[in-house]
């Protein structure tokens, strides 16, 4: 299992950027897929997420309106439509996804490298 996010930078206030996560090993359309960030001295939060079976989706308090998740199945690629971004958005952006072990009643979390959003002027 492999992901790869993309499509970070630097971009101003209440501007959009779309991030990626390409999956390798497995089909993304299978399994729940979430996108969770990191801002400096802070801990790791969900962002968003999105089920396997009907894809409903979740998202954080403070990006509601603004994020979108959703799924490329012929890509097998999760995407994050952000607009109207905000300094506060500022972070490392992280694709996840947990998988069940077969065999056993235990899972695995996976994760991506992490693609750094900047929002400034």
């Amino acid at each position: 299992v492999q992901l790869v996010e993309s499509g970070g930078g630097l971009v101003q206030p209440g501007g959009s950027l779309r991030l990626s996560c390409a999956a390798s090993g497995f089909t993304v359309s299978s399994y729940a897929m979430s996108w969770y960030r990191q801002a400096p001295g802070k801990e790791r939060e969900l962002v968003a997420s999105m089920a396997s079976a009907g894809g409903n989706t979740n998202y954080a308090d403070s990006v509601k309106g603004r994020f979108t998740i959703s799924r490329d199945n012929a890509k097998n690629t999760v995407l994050l439509q952000m607009n109207s971004l905000k300094p506060e958005d500022t972070a490392v952006y992280y694709c996840n996804t947990r998988q069940p072990i077969i065999g056993t009643m235990l899972s695995r979390t996976y994760w991506g490298q992490g693609t750094q959003v900047t929002v400034s002027s």
